[in-house]
């Protein structure tokens, strides 16, 4: 049995994509190092904040396409993975 998938989020965070919900850009003033996207996850009350793009954080998802027309895959090539990572 394979287990759930894991979005790497930057900074060290992660989230089950199943349980991903919504993810919303931070924009103006609130948007800085390590603030770009709002990520929404199932059973928590509020959003985690991703240093990644909602753009990279979709096309991980895969409800983007890889290609974006400009010929660089969105999400940095970034493949998601089955287990969160060791911290050791």
């Amino acid at each position: 049995m394979v287990g759930p998938t894991y979005i790497a989020l930057g900074l060290g965070r992660f989230a089950r994509a199943d349980r991903i919900v919504a993810v919303e850009p931070i924009e103006g003033d609130e948007r800085g190092p390590g603030r770009r996207t709002r990520v929404w996850v199932e059973g928590l009350g509020q959003p985690i904040v991703a240093s990644r793009s909602e753009t990279a954080i979709l096309a991980e998802l895969g409800r983007l396409p890889a290609d974006d027309g400009d010929g660089r895959a969105a999400g940095g090539g970034r493949a998601p993975r089955d287990e969160p990572p060791s911290l050791f």
